[in-house]
């Protein structure tokens, strides 16, 4: 008889959606029951659902239930499969949507034939990376301009509750300048789930990205597998086909939560607030998957980190901090440009992109820092100088023009309307700039120089 038809039946226990059997030999050759492997659950003799083995630990296997155990007893049967959860990966899953079980749930075609690559797999060896060198365009100023994204990095979105983080990460899936889009959402209500779904097919992108979708309602387990599956996907894309794939993944705190509750199902000690010990490793194993390949495409994940109570401290953030090249704040409705941060931004701007960007983009934080000073002392009613007013002027401008979540221009288009404002505020001598940049690109020269070699060109 072959391994998968052979049925375990002394089901110990049943708790939340996991489930424990004994497995007689389990340290014998005919058992075959490894950490990570599927399992097919079995109830009156009919299929019931597929299970991932979790630990193994003397005679007993522990399994999460991707149907979850509603409606379960402990008259069912296991069978090991003896082999890892796998994805669908061909040309033919663009434009679809899976749940967190691997499974279609859009309604196309079947898929089952479809080749299938395992998940979870190692990070790739570092010899095979080669350093960030690219930027990513969003079309978003707040992050071309002052945090640039760069292939192959790893970046979280840190928000609360009640912001449209949602609305913006789509927004990057469908102004991003990336070959495929892979997108994965963690416990997300139906009315976010529509909203991706809508915007992406309004936006005429489906045929670019591939969903994976966990809805509130679904299993807990199956959150578990989202960054996995599409992670999975990403790589392969990536290493296969040479694709540019930005990864976009929502809420890594819900993802964490989930490893909580399966955590205490399992009587693990919480360590934090809770959580899990491996907590930060788990994110880690995650997260390292961003890469830029030798030879090959990359990799680049951004991720939405809400913050409970807007606790930066709070462990997922916390965590995820040390593991990430950064982080975009979204607050009150834009992209805050204190509390935001792209670590790798150095390695793009006045390089790949245009000579002025890392002078302007400086002067601009300089000014809007500015700025904020002189809106607390006029809310203080302080005696302002002229300094001060120009200041004023200038962050209700910032405001308006670059950090709305609205706003969308190209990187030289924002860097034009940088110089621009600053043109509107202050004379070129207050900005400190160097007199080179200035000559290039300040407006009024700009318009100088043009009338010059029209005249020139004229004779």
């Amino acid at each position: 008889m072959s391994q998968s038809l052979i049925r375990y039946t002394n089901i110990l226990s049943i708790v939340g959606d996991i489930i424990r059997v004994e497995v007689p030999n389990l340290d014998g050759a005919r058992s075959q029951a490894r950490n990570g492997d599927l399992a097919l659950i079995e109830q009156d003799g009919q299929p019931y659902s597929m299970a991932q083995i979790i630990r193994l630990k003397g005679n007993e296997v522990s399994l999460q239930v991707f149907a979850g155990t509603k409606g379960l007893s402990t008259r069912s049967a296991v069978c090991f499969l003896g082999e890892p959860m796998r994805a669908i990966y061909s040309p033919n899953i663009l434009g679809r949507i899976f749940s967190g079980a691997g499974e279609p749930i859009d309604g196309g075609p079947s898929l089952s034939q479809d080749p299938k690559v395992v998940i979870d797999g190692p990070s790739v060896n570092p010899t095979q990376r080669v350093l960030a060198s690219r930027m990513v365009r969003t079309n978003v100023p707040m992050i071309d301009v002052f945090n640039t994204l760069v292939e192959s990095q790893k970046i979280p979105i840190f928000s609360v509750s009640g912001e449209p983080y949602n609305q913006f990460l789509a927004r990057i899936a469908i102004q991003a300048e990336a070959d495929v889009v892979v997108f994965g959402g963690m416990g997300l209500i139906f009315d976010d789930y529509h909203f991706f779904k809508t915007a992406f097919e309004n936006a005429g992108v489906s045929s670019r990205t591939v969903m994976y979708s966990n809805l509130a309602s679904d299993p807990t387990v199956e959150r578990l597998m989202i960054p996995d599956l599409a992670l999975a996907t990403a790589e392969h894309f990536a290493v296969a086909e040479g694709k540019k794939v930005l990864v976009l993944l929502t809420d890594m705190t819900s993802y964490a939560d989930a490893m909580k509750e399966i955590g205490v199902a399992m009587d693990k000690i919480p360590a934090n607030r809770g959580y899990m010990g491996d907590l930060y490793s788990q994110l880690a194993k995650r997260y390292e998957k961003a890469a830029d390949y030798k030879g090959a495409g990359s990799v680049t994940i951004l991720a939405v980190t809400t913050m409970p109570g807007n606790d930066v401290t709070h462990p997922v953030p916390d965590n995820t901090g040390y593991i990430t090249e950064g982080q975009f704040y979204l607050h009150d409705g834009v992209l805050d440009p204190f509390g935001s941060l792209s670590r790798l931004k150095q390695m793009v701007a006045g390089k790949e992109t245009r000579e002025d960007h890392p002078q302007i983009m400086n002067t601009m934080i300089r000014f809007y820092s500015d700025s904020v000073n002189a809106k607390q002392k006029q809310a203080m009613a302080f005696e302002l100088s002229d300094y001060d007013l120009k200041t004023i002027k200038f962050g209700d401008l910032f405001r308006k023009r670059f950090m709305s979540l609205d706003a969308a221009m190209s990187l030289e288009e924002a860097l034009d309307a940088c110089w621009s404002t600053l043109a509107e505020c202050f004379s070129p001598e207050e900005t400190l700039m160097k007199q080179s940049m200035i000559e290039k690109y300040w407006p009024d020269y700009r318009v100088a120089a043009t009338n010059e070699a029209a005249a020139t060109a004229e004779a």
